[in-house]
């Protein structure tokens, strides 16, 4: 992790601020934690981070750890990219489905129900964001 990443406050970053609901996800992420929020009214799980539940509109929102592991629903590759970029869809373990890049991987490696884990990667601006790698 980088140092900048390490000493970023989520909090300085005007869309963080401009969603409060997200900042449980953006302080965990750059702790290298990887958390999602999950009603306590209906029980499941949803990504993306909202602070009201999108299945009962409950706003008893809890922040619970993931095992950071998913399998690969669906991807795609942009060749013409340097390097080439794997955009996919991967279904966490704790159900939702999410939109993410794949990392440190040959493009021709993923594949529909291979599985994958979270890895933090550093923005040019050192906000941590999810991304998956295959595991």
């Amino acid at each position: 992790m980088s140092t900048l990443a390490q000493n970023a406050n989520p909090l300085d970053d005007p869309h963080v601020r401009e969603h409060p609901g997200t900042v449980p996800f953006w302080k965990a992420a750059a702790q290298g934690r990887f958390v999602l929020p999950t009603c306590t009214g209906c029980g499941k799980a949803h990504w993306y981070p909202r602070n009201f539940c999108p299945f009962c509109f409950s706003d008893a929102i809890e922040w619970r750890e993931s095992a950071g592991t998913a399998t690969i629903y669906s991807f795609t590759s942009m060749p013409r990219a340097t390097p080439v970029i794997v955009v996919a869809y991967v279904r966490l373990d704790e159900g939702p489905l999410m939109l993410t890049n794949l990392v440190d991987c040959d493009p021709a490696e993923p594949a529909i129900d291979r599985r994958v884990k979270v890895k933090f990667v550093a923005s040019e601006s050192g906000r941590m964001l999810p991304m998956f790698t295959l595991a």
